[in-house]
């Protein structure tokens, strides 16, 4: 081999490294993206469930995605805390019961970390309650740790 063809040749085999080296990073970029947009719609799909839960004024729908004990205050009365997801899931029955709860409107949320925080209100025939809802991220999806609804 002449030394022009050579050096041809390692100029060629420079250029493949370096093209081989920013597709990598490409497709490592492409695949975090993906992976963190994924998450985030598994994220989104869950608090969207628990907003249609409390649209259809079910208690024991809303229930399914309480944790393990859930923290509640809810108008005047005292505020409980840690207790028993069924326990809370009958409270917060009685409370839509003894206050004509129809539905329920967004008005915000934030998550910061593992926790989201997401406020409300309550509809009836009247005014109305606000809710604030306090969620945290356990084994990839969110449940209700405390309601308090003022």
């Amino acid at each position: 081999m002449s030394s022009v063809c050579r050096r041809s040749w390692h100029v060629f085999s420079i250029w493949v490294v370096r093209i081989q080296a920013i597709m990598k990073k490409i497709l490592l970029l492409t695949g975090l993206v993906l992976g963190f947009f994924s998450l985030s719609a598994k994220a989104q799909g869950d608090t969207d469930a628990i907003i249609q839960a409390f649209k259809s004024s079910n208690a024991s729908e809303v229930a399914k995605y309480f944790d393990d004990y859930v923290d509640m205050k809810l108008l005047d009365k005292p505020e409980i805390k840690n207790v028993g997801r069924n326990q809370a899931g009958i409270t917060l029955q009685a409370f839509f019961n003894e206050n004509g709860i129809k539905g329920f409107e967004k008005a915000s949320d934030r998550e910061i970390g593992n926790t989201m925080y997401m406020t409300g209100k309550l509809l009836n025939s009247g005014k109305g309650y606000g809710i604030t809802i306090l969620l945290k991220a356990k084994d990839g999806k969110h449940q209700i740790i405390s309601v308090r609804i003022s």
